[in-house]
């Protein structure tokens, strides 16, 4: 579908539209400062890596909104002006599935598909350039910000499949401010939902028809990295990436929850940063012990929020200081 546009980066601005990636920067912003950035060459990255258990939105866009997603992209392009080209960053399953559908879409567009390379933090907007040069899969510093030096020392604009989606619709005059919602866990209704991005979890709920009918908590706005919340907290937006998973309080042994988000950020980390790689062995061995240690846990925690070099060490913290505080009887 041609979508005709006046200025796409003023209906971004106008819009309001945040990036949905979970920094939730502004996307005109965004886009913005990279037109305006200065090079010759200039690069669009649509990332679509998502690796945390429980979301799968970005495969949702990909099955129903293929299309719209790459017409967000050429509008990128076509924003940035000049000698410009994308890469479409494909997780590998995705890559195997929809290869042949996007490149039909893509047809002749300066468009590429990339594979992903590495483990869950290759999905980091650094670590996706370095992927796609040929390099480790792993962050960088910041500054300088793609934006202004990011593919191969240009330019470059990295937003996420659902950010593109929403450009798409922005310019087609069909976005009233929603946002894409994974439902996981104990629901009736799994599922990704279009709903408004004002909404709270517990309304959420209740227009998915998953609001539970038994003692339960919820993990909300990512899916190991999520906050963890209780019934009478869910009067709030979802943050992040927009998932919201949840639990059966009386079934869920939240001590082996805490171990499966600890093994999964032991495994999908770079190991590039001391904090995030001894960090996350450190609080699997804590939870080893017959009695969790909590002010060494905290210590530990704290260490990586405080160190870690991406934010991926900064933000494993949220959910096992929310089951602390929030559900662990003493003790145990």
């Amino acid at each position: 579908m041609l979508i005709l546009i006046m200025d796409i980066i003023s209906q971004l601005k106008k819009s309001g539209l945040k990036g949905r990636s979970g920094s939730g920067f502004p996307t005109g912003l965004k886009w913005e400062t990279a037109e305006s950035a200065k090079g010759k060459q200039k690069y669009v990255i649509c990332n679509v890596s998502e690796g945390e258990p429980g979301v799968f939105k970005d495969g949702f866009i990909l099955d129903n909104f293929p299309t719209e997603m790459v017409d967000g992209i050429k509008l990128a392009l076509r924003a940035l002006g000049g000698k410009s080209s994308a890469f479409i960053y494909l997780r590998k399953d995705y890559y195997k599935k929809f290869k042949g559908t996007l490149s039909k879409i893509i047809k002749k567009d300066p468009i590429h598909l990339f594979e992903k390379k590495g483990s869950y933090i290759a999905g980091e907007e650094t670590s996706v350039i370095s992927a796609i040069e040929g390099k480790k899969a792993e962050p960088r510093i910041r500054p300088p910000y793609p934006t202004e030096q990011g593919l191969f020392g240009f330019p470059t604009l990295v937003n996420n499949a659902e950010t593109f989606y929403w450009a798409s619709r922005i310019a087609a005059g069909g976005w009233r401010g929603e946002r894409f919602y994974c439902l996981d866990g104990e629901v009736k209704n799994k599922g990704v939902f279009q709903l408004s991005e004002d909404y709270t979890v517990r309304k959420i709920l209740q227009q998915s028809g998953n609001y539970p009918d038994f003692d339960f908590f919820v993990q909300a706005g990512g899916g190991a990295c999520g906050e963890i919340l209780l019934p009478h907290e869910l009067d709030q937006k979802v943050k992040g990436i927009g998932s919201i998973i949840v639990f059966n309080r009386k079934k869920t042994n939240v001590l082996e929850l805490m171990k499966k988000w600890a093994e999964f950020f032991v495994s999908e980390n770079c190991d590039k940063c001391v904090p995030c790689r001894e960090g996350t062995y450190r609080i699997v061995e804590i939870l080893q012990k017959d009695e969790i240690d909590r002010e060494l846990l905290e210590d530990v925690l704290f260490t990586m929020e405080r160190s870690s070099f991406c934010p991926l060490g900064r933000i494993a913290v949220t959910p096992f200081r929310g089951v602390v505080s929030k559900l662990l009887d003493n003790g145990r």
